[in-house]
């Protein structure tokens, strides 16, 4: 595809156009960014087309073509090829220092420098809702990372939802496993409450939509409130009712520690991918 005429500091390349690229590349065009500034590498032709149908950005089937002209390149593929993909850019990128995103789990700042060869690189953690705009990113920037570039790089990921940036690389494994693996242990819990509810002879839609909205609510709650979640909990939870009969019962079956041992071998993998890919 032809290039349109855009300097290459307004020039964005997504290499992968998976589900979070495409969060992503919605809100910036959402936000005012130029579908023409945003280029996309994406090898399977029906999701290169739907890109292009959908967003109106340039699609490119290999990462050397759409990485030509960009300073910002965002890395949106899977782990255990981002090392490949890294070495076969690596001569593009020493030419144009660009800086570098990656949205990939376990893939450390210092791995993607020495497979790109020593560009300043940015490791993103963001987490499944922000493909609603309600999400979170954790972010490390390497030593080489400048004002502007952190700049940038909030531009781009705030359109994902709130970003936090963590000052001590060895802590990015704790963001996996509180925010970017996080959501699945609250699903986990709906699911559990639901066949709960279903158990106790409520109807399957009844159990559904009155855990998906408690959820919801408790949610809002938390985010829209000034006040700890154990002082929320606290208030909800009337002496010798029926929260604190429930309460009582996760708390002997040794929730709060078994989180902790959950979250713990999270960031325990993410540490093992990182040497895995190596």
């Amino acid at each position: 595809m032809t290039s349109t005429q855009t300097t290459a500091s307004d020039t964005i390349t997504f290499i992968g156009g998976g589900n979070m690229a495409r969060s992503l590349i919605g809100g910036l065009v959402a936000r005012g960014t130029a579908p023409s500034d945003i280029r996309v590498a994406e090898p399977v032709a029906e999701l290169r087309q739907d890109l292009a149908d959908k967003f109106g950005v340039q699609v490119f089937e290999t990462a050397a073509e759409a990485v030509q002209g960009a300073a910002l390149w965002v890395f949106a593929v899977k782990p255990q090829v981002m090392r490949g993909v890294c070495e076969s850019l690596a001569a593009a990128a020493q030419a144009q220092r660009p800086l570098a995103v990656s949205i990939a789990a376990g893939i450390t700042a210092g791995q993607l420098s020495r497979w790109l060869g020593g560009v300043a690189v940015v490791r993103a953690m963001p987490n499944t809702p922000s493909m609603l705009g309600a999400g979170v990113t954790g972010l490390f920037a390497s030593s080489e990372v400048d004002a502007a570039g952190r700049a940038r790089t909030e531009a781009l990921l705030s359109s994902a939802g709130p970003t936090v940036w963590i000052e001590d690389e060895a802590q990015m494994d704790a963001v996996t496993a509180v925010s970017g693996s996080g959501p699945a242990y609250v699903f986990l819990l709906a699911e559990a409450m639901e066949a709960a509810g279903i158990a106790q002879g409520l109807p399957a839609a009844a159990a559904r939509t009155l855990t998906l909205q408690t959820i919801l609510g408790a949610a809002r709650m938390l985010t829209e409130s000034d006040e700890a979640p154990a002082e929320l909990r606290r208030r909800v939870t009337s002496p010798n009712g029926t929260t604190q009969a429930a309460i009582e019962t996760f708390q002997a079956g040794g929730l709060e520690a078994l989180t902790a041992k959950a979250i713990a071998a999270a960031a325990r993998r993410g540490g093992e991918l990182s040497a895995a890919n190596d």
